[in-house]
């Protein structure tokens, strides 16, 4: 249960740093206002999981899928650059974060 809620928290992770994306700056009221919420449902689901979880396990779980996918949806989104080395780079977050969970006591 506490992988799946970091898992979640993860994702919340993904939604506010893309949503300070469209925030612009803080201007646009709305998703200011989703890329909070965003950032304390993660908040709150990280420090649930902490609850079970080791701590270093669980946060660099927790920044690597929100890193991961924030910067895949910055590829597809943003028109950021998506060459093969930048994508070897997400390719080795994502193995560290697998060896983390299952190497997690």
């Amino acid at each position: 249960m506490s992988w799946g809620t970091l898992f979640v928290a993860g994702l919340f992770e993904i939604a506010w740093a893309i949503g300070l994306k469209y925030a612009d700056g803080f201007e646009n009221v709305p998703a200011t206002v989703a890329t909070v919420v965003a950032l304390v449902l993660s908040m709150v689901l990280l420090a649930r999981a902490v609850e079970t979880l080791p701590v270093g396990t669980a946060y660099a779980v927790w920044t690597g899928i929100g890193a991961v996918g924030t910067a895949s949806l910055g590829i597809v989104l943003f028109d950021e650059p998506g060459d093969p080395v930048r994508l070897l780079c997400i390719a080795v977050i994502v193995a560290g974060i697998v060896g983390l969970q299952t190497t997690a006591a």
